[in-house]
């Protein structure tokens, strides 16, 4: 089968998990600017969420661009990958709401790994359906960011306890890192490609 059912299926999932985490957001109460301190926290942590779910989405989409084929474990990937991701509003609102406090940052994190690793199997799944020499495989190379980011999530997370700031400025990071275009799979599509 072709990918674009479960593309399709998996924008539109992405497209609802960011409705519901800006309507998470509250409309401040009073007219003054002042008023907007009082949901900083919050919007700033969707400003984060909704960059990460569009790292995702932008990711997910260039990913599926060089997938020829879907199988079952393509698809249970990818419904794994959704499920994390789907966790978003759920951390984000409780992080947020709490002003960053040491748990439901600590869990964000968690979410965050869970998501990456997700990503992951679902990069395996794809590779171990088109083989060692597909496109994919070539564009993703080492994968360093990849790699990187699930070790940082790890630091992040007991960092939420001790070290606040340093489990904020992580995320961040991380997501920053991800915001720089990534041209390998376009770089491996204009590239000879090779069989399988």
């Amino acid at each position: 089968m072709t990918t674009e059912r479960m593309s399709a299926f998996s924008d539109g999932v992405l497209a609802i998990i960011i409705t519901i985490a800006v309507l998470e957001m509250k409309v401040p109460e009073g007219a003054e600017l002042h008023a907007l301190r009082a949901v900083l926290p919050v919007f700033l942590s969707y400003v984060l969420s909704f960059i990460y779910l569009g790292i995702y989405w932008n990711n997910h989409h260039h990913m599926l661009h060089v997938t020829g084929r879907v199988t079952g474990a393509i698809l249970w990937a990818n419904l794994h990958l959704l499920f994390w991701l789907s966790l978003i509003p759920f951390v984000t609102g409780w992080m947020g709401e709490n002003e960053f406090a040491a748990l439901p940052t600590a869990l964000y994190g968690v979410v965050l790994l869970m998501a990456a690793i997700a990503y992951y199997l679902l990069q395996l799944s794809i590779i171990a359906d088109q083989g060692a020499r597909s496109v994919l495989k070539r564009a993703i190379g080492p994968d360093l960011k990849g790699k990187i980011s699930p070790i940082l999530y790890l630091v992040a997370i007991p960092a939420a306890f001790y070290l606040q700031w340093m489990a904020e400025a992580i995320y961040f990071g991380v997501a920053l890192m991800w915001l720089v275009p990534d041209k390998r799979i376009e770089r491996a599509i204009a590239s000879p490609s090779t069989g399988r």
